[in-house]
């Protein structure tokens, strides 16, 4: 149900105050209101007003808009009062249903794993062990435990599968009459975009517009765009607006800029606080052995360790993962995320509710290729606290779309939507070719988006896609991306009578420019 716009805004109000009263940056603000009273400028006749200046020429009213700003990016506008609280994660039922039967599927996988191997799903390190654990905490990497019997809860061909078998059950045998002729892998009716829409929507990434990743734009020559932007985007800094950021990094991130810039629009300073928070998040890694330990080592093991870009952060990538397994402020996407974290029992209390503890403790079981979404941000940030946080902020505005089942526009299974319906309506012979070989191309472009392509493009053009992410703040450019790609090898793949094939037309992607791409899909194709 819809809310009258006014309505909804006061709710909307009323939420940001209350999560706002809880947080660090309230104390912060009460604390500076009192320091300013002695100060000779603040009157006691206009005691309010005086407050307000100063806390505006002082910075803290742009933190207070930017912490703002961020509520708004990041929760869900408000559903109507009467609304369950499980409409604010999953609208509809089957997919909450669907997400359900997913997630005890994982769950009986990792207890399966548990009994055969024969270990607890966690358990408190010996004394030597946590002090071996806490001198070796910088070079994980060089530690080759026998991870033969481990294997990842699931991959993302598992997960298509699922998303494959997905119907409405009010449609039965395909009575969607707008919906009969999409013969895609995707059988669910979400709406999705079309090109006219998708180019309003990124208009900035136009023809005419300034783009940082675009070497040969005929209208404007790329140094004196690249100078301005820069000079530019160090204003947009200098301002510290949150919203600001988010616009200027549509036409992308100077390099050297970037790491600041996503940090400002992620809201994220790296305080005293969250320094002390990170600390804690380690020594409970240091003291207690969990089961998804080993598959976040193994996960390492199989993709950053062998990709050329990447390998030289492992160690980063442990101690990420791993404090990120214990950090139970992740819980908290949760209410609008359409997942619901795992419940584990302590021995012998199945079933009793108050022995069941979150497990792991952040609720979050990783997959096969997890350890790819921190990958990127190690060559932003080496201030281990730091990458910590924005990769966080990131997970929990961003990649946990990409692995739960539900209708948001930028969940995983409107993305496959997207790119299916963008290539069987713009490449239909195409579409048609690949699918008549039993190439359909979703089983190819899947593992892209659900890694946000991290670890398929090279890491200086990965960085001007998740600027674009930033930006918009929203994940449906990765389907315009993977239809864009196709498109773009459409030749070869017309050639091709195979899904190996076709898979190997597809199967290197790192020369790849990403700008030129999308500007071609979107606005160079007649629709």
């Amino acid at each position: 149900a819809m809310l009258d716009p006014d309505r909804g805004l006061s709710l909307t109000i009323a939420r940001v105050v209350q999560r706002l009263q809880g947080s660090s940056l309230h104390s912060q603000l009460e604390r500076q209101a009192r320091v300013s009273l002695h100060k000779p400028e603040i009157k006691l006749e206009t005691l309010k007003e005086d407050i307000k200046d100063f806390l505006k020429t002082s910075g803290w009213e742009k933190k207070l808009q930017n912490a703002v700003y961020s509520e708004l990016n990041v929760f869900p506008s408000p559903c109507h009062p009467a609304a369950p609280p499980e409409h604010i994660k999953e609208p509809l039922a089957y997919m909450r249903k669907a997400q359900g039967s997913w997630e005890k599927r994982i769950l009986k996988s990792l207890n399966s794993m548990c009994t055969e191997l024969n270990i607890p799903l966690a358990q408190k390190r010996p004394v030597n062990e946590q002090k071996e654990l806490l001198n070796k905490w910088n070079e994980m990497g060089t530690d080759e435990p026998d991870l033969s019997l481990f294997r990842p809860v699931y991959a993302p061909k598992d997960f298509l599968e699922v998303l494959m078998n997905l119907r409405n059950p009010n449609y039965e045998n395909g009575e969607q009459p707008s919906f009969r002729n999409h013969l895609g892998l995707i059988q669910v009716p979400l709406k999705v975009k079309d090109i006219p829409e998708l180019k309003e929507d990124f208009s900035e990434l136009g023809l005419n517009t300034g783009q940082l990743g675009i070497d040969d734009s005929a209208q404007v020559p790329p140094e004196f765009f690249e100078n301005e932007h820069v000079r530019v985007g160090q204003k947009v800094l200098a301002e510290q607006d949150s919203a600001a950021a988010q616009q200027y990094v549509r036409q992308g991130c100077p390099t050297a800029l970037r790491a600041d810039l996503w940090a400002l629009i992620l809201n994220i300073s790296n305080q005293p606080e969250d320094m002390l928070y990170y600390e804690q998040l380690k020594s409970n890694v240091i003291q207690h052995n969990l089961l998804v330990d080993s598959l976040i080592y193994k996960d390492v093991k199989l993709t950053a360790s062998n990709d050329d870009y990447y390998f030289v952060f492992e160690d980063y990538l442990y101690q990420v993962l791993l404090c990120f397994s214990r950090d139970t402020s992740v819980l908290e996407h949760f209410t609008y995320s359409s997942a619901t974290p795992p419940k584990s029992y302590i021995r012998g209390k199945l079933g009793m509710e108050e022995y069941a503890v979150f497990y792991p403790p952040n609720g979050v079981i990783p997959f096969h290729g997890f350890s790819m979404y921190v990958a990127p941000l190690c060559f932003l940030y080496h201030e281990p606290s730091k990458l910590y946080q924005i990769f966080r902020e990131m997970y929990v505005r961003f990649f946990f779309r990409l692995h739960s089942i539900s209708s948001h526009p930028s969940g995983i299974v409107s993305l496959c939507l997207l790119f299916e319906t963008l290539l069987q309506t713009h490449l239909p012979q195409l579409f048609y070719h690949l699918r008549e070989i039993g190439a359909q191309p979703l089983r190819i472009s899947f593992k892209w988006m659900v890694r946000a392509f991290s670890g398929y493009l090279a890491t200086d053009q990965l960085l001007l896609l998740w600027d674009r992410i930033l930006g918009y703040n929203s994940l449906e450019i990765l389907a315009v991306l993977a239809a864009a790609v196709f498109a773009f090898r459409a030749v070869n793949l017309m050639e091709v009578t195979s899904l190996a094939a076709a898979e190997a037309v597809l199967a290197d992607l790192s020369t790849l420019k990403v700008m030129p791409l999308l500007q071609i899909f979107l606005f160079a194709t007649i629709t």
